[in-house]
């Protein structure tokens, strides 16, 4: 398998009251290994140094057979190379430590209040009604209709729901398919740190080489020239997310043009993540798809959970021009074929949602955004804009801790938040070691008394 062109620098690292043991790859996860060991602080070492062997010393947690001697082998973990840097999400490592600490928890992104009745009750009825066996595997037929109606009311593209839409088990899904579907072995795709984490796994697994692109505070804006230098006819594709996890940065119509002429000059393609388009605050979001000569290159991304609080529903879908979703839609058929029946019926429902809802929706988030972002200020972190999604990256470094990591781990077990360690959506993660990304996809209360918690416990230095 072809290595990432970026350099790589992994933190070796134990952490308070749960040592942490580094894995071969840690990068992007931590592994609990006992409960009697105090704080070391993080250090960061090159990769070389660490060993690449499967045979590594993770503890496996898993629980041993009886032999048919009466003995209890111990099993080592089993992986495959492509995976083996990949160890438990960060997401559910952080999210653990907030249960065992009573920490509260904005870190992952998942509303701590629940989606709209309107939404669920079709969901129930459609359950009621006995629309439980599989659906149609492109998605059930109300459904791709509905997507192509808010499709077109958002970006003013028509699509054939029949032929240009493919019905997923989430984004996360829908980047696989994706990915699997139309990336080859060896292929170049050129990805903007920080990345989402599924990213980088997806494109292992499918063997592609992976060009990153650091887009740097305080703005996160596009390197254009950099663009420039590292897109040429071996690159494959552009896989972007716009607005921006974990930054909150939006792509301006001027970023999304200058990527646009790069690629129909290239004929590269682009993987659009859009799953944060209605939560818009700054600007308006613009579908890079709906530049000229856009669409035909373009696999739009989105998904159900994020603008309607239902992300357990895993809901996501692609929109492609027929010579593109082919390729999604074989992948899709082999991964999960289909996605839940009833709660498409009621995802056709939710998109159906008048404009007055995703006004509310901003409106909401704005509040709760406010909140968050003043307290953060008061209590000393330097905070960067944010213009969309439900996130805000902060620098850590006013409060005298080495790195994101340590600075997270301080965090959870003295302070009573958490937040993650955005070393973890880089390549290299020595470029996300100041910044830590918060949420405020949370109720109010929630987010005060977070706030409150900070400024009575955590000092700067």
């Amino acid at each position: 398998m072809l290595l990432p062109s970026c350099i790589i620098i992994r933190p070796s690292f134990r952490i308070t009251t749960t040592f942490y043991k580094p894995s071969s790859h840690w990068r992007h996860h931590i592994v609990p290994i006992n409960h009697s060991r105090r704080l070391s602080v993080p250090t960061f070492i090159n990769s070389a140094s660490i060993s690449t062997a499967s045979s590594t010393t993770v503890e496996d947690h898993t629980p041993s057979v009886m032999a048919q001697d009466g003995s209890t082998p111990h099993h080592p973990l089993q992986v495959a190379k492509r995976l083996e840097k990949f160890k438990t999400t960060i997401f559910t490592q952080m999210s653990s430590l907030a249960i065992e600490h009573g920490a509260i928890n904005l870190g992952q992104g998942f509303p701590n209040f629940d989606g709209p009745d309107f939404v669920k009750d079709v969901a129930i009825q459609a359950i009621k009604d006995g629309k439980n066996q599989y659906a149609r595997g492109f998605g059930v037929p109300d459904l791709n209709s509905a997507i192509a109606a808010r499709f077109h009311k958002d970006t003013g593209l028509t699509v054939d729901p029949e032929k240009e839409i493919t019905v997923t088990s989430g984004c996360t899904e829908a980047i696989a398919a994706t990915i699997l579907g139309l990336i080859n072995p060896g292929d170049e795709v050129i990805v903007f740190a920080p990345f989402y984490d599924s990213y980088e796994a997806t494109l292992s697994m499918a063997g592609a080489k992976i060009t990153c692109i650091t887009l740097r505070p305080p703005d996160f804006s596009l390197p254009i020239e950099e663009l420039k230098s590292k897109v040429s006819k071996n690159t494959r594709a552009i896989l972007m997310n716009t607005p921006h996890n974990p930054t909150g940065k939006m792509f301006t119509r001027e970023e999304l043009g200058q990527i646009a002429s790069l690629c129909i000059e290239n004929d590269v393609l682009v993987f659009s993540d859009e799953v944060y388009d209605k939560l818009s605050f700054e600007m308006d979001h613009i579908s890079i798809a709906s530049l000229p000569g856009m669409y035909e290159r373009t696999v739009t991304l989105n998904s159900l959970g994020k603008t309607f609080s239902l992300t357990g529903w895993k809901i996501g879908w692609a929109i492609a021009p027929t010579h593109l979703i082919w390729g999604v839609k074989q992948a899709h058929s082999y991964l999960t074929f289909a996605t839940s029946t009833p709660m498409q019926y009621a995802a056709a429902a939710a998109l159906r949602a008048p404009d007055s809802y995703y006004e509310e929706l901003r409106k909401d988030y704005k509040a709760k955004k406010e909140i968050l972002v003043e307290g953060l200020k008061s209590v000393g972190f330097n905070v960067y804009p944010s213009s969309g999604t439900y996130f805000v990256v902060v620098d850590h470094t006013p409060f005298g801790l080495p790195n994101d990591v340590a600075f997270c781990e301080y965090l959870i077990k003295e302070v009573g938040v958490v937040a993650i360690p955005t070393s973890v959506f880089y390549l290299d993660p020595s470029e996300g070691k100041n910044l830590v990304r918060f949420t405020f996809c949370k109720d109010e209360e929630t987010l005060r008394n977070a706030v409150g918690r900070m400024k009575e416990r955590l000092a700067r230095k």
